[in-house]
């Protein structure tokens, strides 16, 4: 069967959507449902954001990673120290992987990279690496509108924390979003308290739910990041994640499996064989099943996740994009699966068979 491969710039993020045909009275189904564009009509199986970037802007947009060189307060001893169990900014966003510019110049040496490989004249600037609210909002404007100021770029990307988003950081992320596309991701990971304090988040998804709900309505667009396959949770545990992130006030979100980079304490937990990771099957059917209970008007920006060979440990399989996307898209087509089917039936939408 044929695809349409696109992809971003930033090797963590998964903008590859496959063309299927889908029967049409699921399009028809979706068709009475409110949607930014009715993807199943256009032969897709879920909400890819390049498919959503190309009907929203008419065109391909491409992301290009900014290190503003924050921190996080779960590393800085604010809240806690070391940062998450999982997490060295160097392996998912490659502006942490290089000398310091400022922000002109990253988006300046992004933009020639991006241009070698794609047709491309629109850019969103994202802030990925650590917690990119976490400062004083005079310093926050002097960033994002140093980043606004290049002629290519026509939006915002910015990655946070829960906790690092008060009422004067909503109101400035509020302000931009009038003139510029913003898109504010939090890190929430998992519903489960327990799996957040294995990660020394230090914070509690009480928190992100009272983020959300200040977030609503601000004009700017909400995503949340979600892992599969962390310690101590079941199938049944991740799929609760789906139905209640189905249920809160998110636009899009960012799924992939839990992989082992270096120079983290989940590599020493690797080591001592005190974690075990999800197998290359057993994630896509977790992955088909999640998409399922998620509304079908949610945005999906990522399905999988990699990191660069020198950072990365395990599992060898999620290297393989291609491979992931590929037998993702087989997956969905035997099991007859889309984005919203379980979420539509459950509110009675949808008749299963």
């Amino acid at each position: 069967m044929g695809f349409v491969p696109t992809c971003d710039s930033v090797p963590s993020l998964n903008l590859v959507y496959f063309k299927v045909v889908v029967p049409s009275t699921f399009a028809q189904q979706l068709s009475n449902y409110p949607l930014h564009y009715n993807w199943a009509e256009d032969g897709f199986r879920y909400l890819a954001y390049s498919f959503y970037l190309k009907q929203k802007f008419g065109k391909r947009v491409q992301r290009v990673s900014i290190d503003a060189g924050f921190t996080c307060p779960n590393a800085d001893g604010t809240v806690a120290k070391g940062g998450c169990t999982f997490c060295d900014n160097r392996s998912f966003s490659p502006s942490r992987r290089l000398p310091r510019q400022t922000i002109l110049e990253q988006i300046n040496a992004g933009i020639e990279g991006l241009k070698r490989r794609y047709k491309c004249d629109d850019f969103i600037a994202y802030f990925q690496p650590a917690t990119n609210t976490y400062a004083p909002v005079e310093k926050l404007r002097k960033f994002y509108d140093e980043a606004l100021s290049h002629p290519k770029v026509i939006g915002l990307a910015i990655g946070t924390r829960a906790d690092c988003v008060p009422e004067e950081v909503l109101d400035l992320l509020e302000e931009y979003a009038k003139t510029t596309y913003v898109t504010v991701e939090y890190g929430l990971q998992t519903i489960h308290q327990p799996t957040l304090d294995w990660m020394n988040r230090a914070e509690t998804f009480a928190q992100y739910v009272d983020a959300l709900r200040r977030s609503k309505g601000r004009g700017f667009e909400v995503c949340l990041h979600l892992m599969l396959g962390l310690p101590g949770e079941t199938k049944e545990m991740m799929l609760e994640t789906a139905e209640t992130v189905a249920e809160l006030p998110v636009d899009a979100v960012k799924i992939h499996n839990l992989y082992v980079v270096r120079r983290t304490e989940l590599e020493k937990q690797y080591e001592r064989g005190e974690i075990e990771l999800l197998g290359h099957n057993e994630y896509i059917d977790i992955l088909v099943d999640f998409l399922e209970r998620l509304p079908p008007q949610m945005v999906i920006e990522r399905i999988s996740g990699e990191a660069p060979g020198k950072y990365f440990i395990a599992p060898d399989w999620c290297q393989d994009k291609s491979n992931i996307l590929q037998t993702v898209e087989e997956t969905m087509e035997e099991r007859d699966s889309f984005q919203g089917k379980e979420f539509l039936a459950r509110q009675g939408k949808l008749e299963l068979k």
